[in-house]
Parts: C-alpha cells; sequence; structure tokens
C-alpha cells in the first residue's frame, strides 16, 4: 500500500507531499493565489502517467535487451471540471537502435503501465475526515 502525507499550512497553496523516503512540494500558480513554488495538484497527476510510461518502457527493453537509450514522454492534461470534460494526450519519443516493430510494440506496452490502467478506470476514493 503505498502511503502520501499532504500538509498545507496558512501559506497560500503551498503543500508538503511526503513519503517515508522522500518529499516534494505543490503549490498553485500566483495568478490564482500560490506562489508557484512546485507542480500543480494536475501536473503531478500528468507527471504521474509521463513518469509511469517512461519506467514501463525502461523495463520492458531491457528485459529484452533492446538499445533504448532514452524516452521523451510529453503529456498535456485538459482539465475542465465546469464541462466534465478531461483529456490526457501523450507523445512518446525513443532514442536508440530500435526497428519498427521494436518501436510499435513500445508502443503497445506504454498503454499497460500501471498508472494509465489506473486513469483509464474508475477510482472509488473514500473520504474520512480524522480528529
Amino acid at each position: 500500500m503505498i502511503r502520501i502525507t499532504a500538509a498545507t499550512g496558512k501559506s497560500h497553496y503551498k503543500t508538503d507531499i511526503k513519503t517515508e523516503t522522500n518529499s516534494i512540494i505543490s503549490d498553485e500558480p500566483t495568478s490564482i493565489g500560490g506562489q508557484d513554488l512546485g507542480f500543480t495538484p494536475s501536473q503531478l497527476l500528468a507527471s504521474s502517467l509521463a513518469s509511469c510510461t517512461g519506467i514501463t518502457l525502461r523495463m520492458y527493453a531491457d528485459r529484452k535487451n533492446w538499445n533504448l537509450e532514452e524516452t521523451m514522454i510529453d503529456v498535456t492534461f485538459d482539465n475542465k471540471p465546469e464541462t466534465k470534460e478531461h483529456k490526457m494526450v501523450m507523445n512518446i519519443r525513443v532514442f536508440g537502435t530500435l526497428d519498427e516493430t521494436q518501436k510499435n510494440r513500445l508502443l503497445e506496452i506504454a498503454h499497460n503501465c500501471p498508472i494509465h490502467r489506473l486513469l483509464e478506470k474508475a477510482i472509488s476514493i473514500s473520504v474520512v475526515l480524522k480528529d
């Protein structure tokens, strides 16, 4: 089980996010009252997809002993809560000595990253207010 702790104090809207071993900052842009000190929550969501996809491609290429030098993954996230329209577009570039069959297989594998599969499904979220 993954456990994340996010603490937001009086400093608009800086949030310290921690795991047992790492920490990052999330914030909102200055245009809406934040300090722009870190990724916005939407950017964190999109970066989860991008990083998980890159890791999945790296793992697959390593298992196959393919010469994948680098992946560059660009994710755009268009989130329109007022119309309930949400769309992510992911562009993947792969670098290395790969033939077309290998590149096409990597494209197929990109759909199998755990975050990709999770985002395509409905997620149940329980919210509990603790003392």
